[in-house]
């Protein structure tokens, strides 16, 4: 088992759409209370998530479809952000997001019930999304200050995490406040063990610069594309790659960088609560 975010995904959690979302009524009545930008519609949402699902080609990986519960929101869709993989077994988050708040538990228990080893959970007063962490490797991660993960659920991740993993601590822009979606992985998306995708603008200098002294090599997402998830791509192996349509330049300069490139139709499932493939998915384990 390796830990890295590029690696070939070898087993993974999901949610279908259709056990976060439930039914129009149950998105209806929740939308706008979790700041989407407009109501997603339910059986097209069906829809793009089985084409999703075709395109993260994930033949051989042991996939984990998480259930549905009554006490999770329709944002239980996006995956990543309850749990974290370790070399001791999966941590559960504690959510920045009070809506979502059961949804650690309710993953929790489905990786438990499918054999996924738990190593503990993030609890009191610390907060931790899992969008705010990357794996660079088996003993670097990288995670972030923000709105939505907290100094104390750093200290808490560093004690389940162990001495023997060095944790780089990015503080995050304000940028648009704390009712945004603005994660870590919003402005990094590692492709490969010396590549990955990256929103400049909003990197604090001293963590681009570890970074590059990490020998990292950027493709930079162009401003333009930025809004639009440009920067949000999910490696499924090394540099091939899962974005959302309508990011054509930056497509561009994943291609030039020797990348595999694979779209889906996004509108439902991704652009309207911006969530992209990253977020759909809680990558487990990795080819090395």
């Amino acid at each position: 088992m390796a830990f890295n975010e590029y690696g070939k995904i070898m087993r993974i959690g999901l949610r279908h759409a259709r056990d976060a979302f439930l039914d129009p009524d149950t998105i209806a009545a929740q939308w706008k209370l979790l700041n989407y930008h407009s109501e997603p519609d339910f059986e097209a949402a069906l829809t793009e998530y089985d084409g999703f699902v075709e395109v993260l080609d994930l033949a051989g990986a042991d996939v984990h479809f998480l259930p549905s519960a009554e006490t999770l929101s329709i944002d239980a869709i996006y995956v990543r952000d309850a749990s974290i993989p370790s070399p001791a077994g999966v941590i559960h988050c504690k959510m920045g997001k009070p809506a979502r708040e059961a949804e650690p538990g309710v993953n929790g228990a489905g990786y438990d019930g499918d054999g996924v080893k738990i190593a503990g959970a993030i609890t009191g007063d610390g907060r931790i999304e899992g969008g705010d962490f990357v794996w660079l490797d088996d003993k670097t991660c990288a995670v972030a200050n923000g709105y939505r993960t907290n100094p104390e659920g750093i200290r808490q991740l560093k004690v389940l995490l162990g001495d023997d993993v060095h944790v780089e601590v990015c503080p995050l822009p304000h940028y648009k406040g704390p009712g945004d979606v603005f994660h870590l992985m919003s402005i990094l998306s590692p492709l490969d063990r010396d590549l990955a995708l990256v929103y400049s603008p909003l990197i604090p200098v001293p963590f681009r610069n570890w970074l590059l002294e990490r020998g990292l090599n950027f493709v930079e997402v162009p401003d333009k594309e930025f809004e639009s998830m440009g920067c949000n791509v999910l490696a499924t192996a090394p540099r091939r790659c899962v974005m959302v349509d309508g990011n054509p330049e930056t497509r561009r300069r994943l291609e030039a960088a020797g990348c595999d490139v694979h779209t889906y139709k996004a509108s439902e499932i991704s652009r309207k609560g911006e969530g992209g493939p990253t977020c759909l998915t809680r990558p487990l384990e990795r080819e090395g």
